[in-house]
Parts: C-alpha cells; structure tokens; sequence
C-alpha cells in the first residue's frame, strides 16, 4: 500500500515548483533508514532543497524519498524514508503541511544488515491533535 504521506509530499513539491518556490523538506535525521550528510544536521534534524536546480534523480518512491544533492561540492545520495519526514514548505512563504513526529519507540538503531530489527512492537497509530 503506497503511504498518503508520498501523495502529499509529491502535491507540494509540484506546488511549489509550479509557482516559483522553493520546496523544502525537513527531516528527523535520528529516523531509521535516513540518510542524509550527517555535518549538515543540526539538533537531530536537517532541512533539505527539493528544487529541480538544487537535486538530481529525484524519486517519489514507494518507501523512500530519494535523491542526489551536492554538499560543498560532493555528490550525495539522500534517502529519507517517508516516516521521517517532519514537513515540507515553500521557502519563501513557509505555506506547506507539517506531520506528526515519529514516536521515539520508532527510532531504533538499524541490525546489522541495515534493515530496522523484526521484532520490535508496533507503534501508536495516528493521532489528530488542534493547532490554534
């Protein structure tokens, strides 16, 4: 099943491009499966350029946000698993959606294999909560 947060993410993104924004994302960088420079990360979380000038490759996949970026002048790959996503906005106007933070019984440490462990209990479903 393809999360709604990939739609979402993806409608924004267009959104923003289409009206002369600059789409920005940001990040738990403590998320299983991220990854991002870790020199760029600041408080656990990072905010990231999604404009077609700043990113190449840039894949909506099922599982993962992905694409190439360059950090003082390397090339890096950048995946950013759809539960780690925080926000994404337009730079200039901050309009955009915002999600809900991963509980901390989600930020588990990979296995040895990369992959998060099997056995770890499910986490609270989604939650709704009033923002004045």
């Amino acid at each position: 099943m393809t999360p709604l947060k990939l739609y979402l993410l993806r409608a924004v993104h267009d959104w923003a491009v289409d009206s002369g924004f600059t789409p920005q994302v940001l990040v738990d960088a403590t998320a299983v499966g991220v990854k991002v420079p870790p020199g760029y990360v600041e408080n656990g979380r990072i905010i990231l350029n999604m404009h077609p000038k700043a990113v190449s490759h840039l894949e909506f996949s099922a599982a993962a946000l992905r694409f190439s970026a360059r950090f003082a002048a390397q090339s890096f790959r950048v995946e950013i698993p759809y539960p780690a996503v925080l926000a994404i906005y337009a730079r200039e106007n901050s309009q955009g959606i915002t999600f809900p933070e991963t509980p901390a019984a989600d930020k588990t440490e990979p296995g040895p294999d990369g992959k998060p462990p099997e056995d770890k209990p499910p986490g609270k479903g989604p939650t709704l909560r009033v923002v004045k």
